[in-house]
């Protein structure tokens, strides 16, 4: 039995979208196995955002007068989509989507908006703000690692193009990962809430991205926190998600980074220990998404985006047991319900969603955290 959403709960998602997806296969989906109609009311909402400058909520310090200036100024790339995080992993989606459609209007219009924010001058930009003085714990660890996953796609996108903004962007993406070379080493312990600050998660991008670079000094730095932090941990409070602005689940987001680390045997024993609540019955219900009360909320907002990352690392961690576990069942059927209650909500009506949660269904639907490299 291969890890993976059983072909009934896919379509069930994709009528969602009012488009279909293809039936699970022996591979990994990517963006070329979406309706095209469903990708491209996705892209529209990056496309909606990634230039557009306000509202626009930034994290920035001030070491004098001049620095108050306006965020197209600051972070010259990124300064779109309401926050720097959203803005990069808003570029990603369009790489994603790109590269697996290519001969459509979606990729021709995300290849324009891609042309536009990467730029030299741009990139040059964001390095010298990222370097100022007060700046060490700018967007880390989300939007860093964020910034590494579009790096990531870019190096995996065999055209002349992106191998052009790859380059453009490669300071950037040294810069990013020398801040985590430099904190990794001093991260004595985890981070586990549920929102962006949370360090499992972005271990598993920074992960997928060294993997891509070929970086093994940040494999080996990742698999140390990865022994230190969550080797010796049992018994996930999983019943206590989640929090009340939860867009990432603490206990899952730690065992999908685990199975990057852990071959499928040793997985599966640290897995009963920490999770041993996952039924082998093939049951959805032993983890019921988040309810969701108000997506004009810019927080309670993030409910939505809880069951979706929920949904992807559900498959993760199906991914990286041994193909005859007794869980993979249970674990599909959930990450299938989470997608169901998640995809609905996935529109541009309300700015506080609609800016980021695309990244996060696509994220989902083309398995980009189960692409083997």
């Amino acid at each position: 039995m291969r890890a993976e959403i059983d072909g009934q709960g896919f379509t069930r998602v994709a009528a969602l979208f009012g488009g279909s997806l293809m039936a699970p296969s022996a591979r990994a989906r990517t963006a070329g196995t979406l309706d095209e109609a469903v990708a491209s009311r996705l892209a529209e909402l990056a496309l909606a955002c990634v230039h557009r400058e306000y509202p626009n909520q930034i994290s920035h310090t001030l070491q004098r007068d001049a620095d108050a200036r306006p965020p197209r100024e600051l972070t010259p790339a990124f300064y779109g989509c309401y926050d720097w995080h959203s803005s990069v992993h808003g570029h990603w989606l369009l790489a994603r989507l790109a590269q697996g459609l290519p001969e459509t209007p979606i990729a021709e219009r995300a290849r324009a908006a891609l042309t536009r924010t990467l730029t030299s001058q741009n990139i040059a930009g964001e390095v010298a703000y990222l370097s100022e003085a007060g700046r060490a714990a700018f967007e880390r660890p989300y939007g860093l690692a964020w910034l590494l996953a579009l790096a990531a796609e870019l190096r995996s996108w065999d055209d002349p193009q992106a191998r052009q903004w790859s380059q453009t962007l490669r300071p950037l993406e040294t810069a990013a990962a020398k801040r985590f070379t430099v904190w990794l080493p001093k991260l004595r312990y985890p981070i586990r809430t549920g929102e962006h600050s949370q360090s499992a998660f972005a271990f598993g991008l920074i992960h997928d991205w060294a993997a891509v670079a070929g970086a093994a000094g940040m494999l080996s730095l990742l698999e140390v926190c990865a022994r230190a932090h969550y080797l010796r941990d049992r018994n996930g409070p999983l019943s206590y998600e989640p929090s009340g602005q939860d867009l990432l689940s603490p206990c899952l987001a730690e065992a999908d980074f685990m199975r990057r680390i852990l071959p499928p045997d040793e997985f599966s024993k640290w897995l009963k220990r920490f999770l041993p609540s996952i039924p082998v019955n093939g049951r959805a219900d032993w983890l019921a998404p988040g309810e969701g009360t108000d997506r004009s909320d810019p927080k309670l907002a993030h409910i939505d985006g809880l069951n979706l990352s929920r949904a992807w690392m559900l498959q993760g961690i199906a991914s990286g047991l041994p193909p005859d576990d007794p869980r993979l069942g249970a674990l599909c059927a959930a990450a299938a319900a989470h997608a169901t209650a998640a995809l609905p909500a996935v529109t541009s009506e309300h700015y506080e969603g609609g800016h980021w949660l695309g990244t996060f269904a696509v994220y989902l639907l083309t398995d980009a955290g189960l692409r083997r490299t």
